[in-house]
């Protein structure tokens, strides 16, 4: 048994310091990205909201499973950066985020995720290499995009029909939300539950799965929204 756990904590420290994953954060909207389609809408007169990343965020919660999770972590996986635009008159938004700019475990969102146990530096940085090398492969799939259709911009608890594009492949869910709608600002928050292999992607695992990421996900999001004058 102590060989067995040794050999795992090997495995584990050898994924954490292999050679780390490089790619540079995209600065241009994915191709086909309808921006455009709001800068007409705002000339045309209509409200229009553009997304304020810095006060929002998205936040995945990933789970260790095996029969070794415990010599494993839990992982929060977090964007800072979500870009995007909101017509709330067409009950529709669009928005995307660069994969390349996710951060991994913060230890606020740790410590609000309720998790028992602190990577260190190394691991979160292996760990961050593996999510985006070898999990979404960042080089191929930069982005993460997500379209609302047919929300109800006067509803308080609406249900949206979201649309998310990840690792090249796109899944449709339905989503209750919470808004809080004024002139100048919306706040719209969430959760949903989801799977990486819906999307093709692979869950990370060692020593055949006897330490492993959990296929499923649990999303959570606010997104904060600002007014823009036209």
């Amino acid at each position: 048994m102590r060989r067995l756990l040794a050999l795992a904590a090997a495995a584990t420290l050898v994924a954490g310091c292999a050679e780390l994953f490089r790619v540079e954060a995209p600065v241009a909207p994915p191709p086909g990205f309808p921006g455009s389609h709001y800068q007409q809408a705002l000339k045309a007169g209509q409200p229009v909201y553009r997304v304020d990343s810095a006060a929002s965020l998205v936040v995945i919660e990933v789970r260790r499973g095996g029969s070794l999770a415990r010599l494993g972590h839990d992982h929060v996986v977090a964007s800072h950066d979500v870009t995007g635009w909101v017509a709330p008159g067409e009950g529709r938004a669009d928005l995307y985020v660069a994969v390349a700019r996710l951060v991994v475990d913060e230890p606020g969102l740790r410590k609000e995720a309720g998790f028992d146990t602190q990577p260190t530096d190394s691991d979160i940085e292996g760990t961050r290499s593996n999510m985006l090398g070898h999990v979404l492969e960042a080089d191929k799939y930069p982005y993460a995009v997500i379209a609302v259709t047919g929300a109800d911009a006067k509803a308080k608890n609406p249900t949206l029909a979201v649309a998310i594009t990840l690792h090249g492949q796109t899944r449709s869910f339905q989503v209750p939300a919470e808004v809080e709608a004024g002139d100048e600002a919306i706040a719209v928050s969430g959760k949903l539950a989801f799977k990486q292999t819906d999307f093709g992607i692979t869950p990370y695992a060692l020593l055949g799965g006897a330490i492993a990421v959990k296929d499923g996900l649990a999303l959570r999001f606010r997104i904060h929204a600002r007014r823009l004058q036209g």
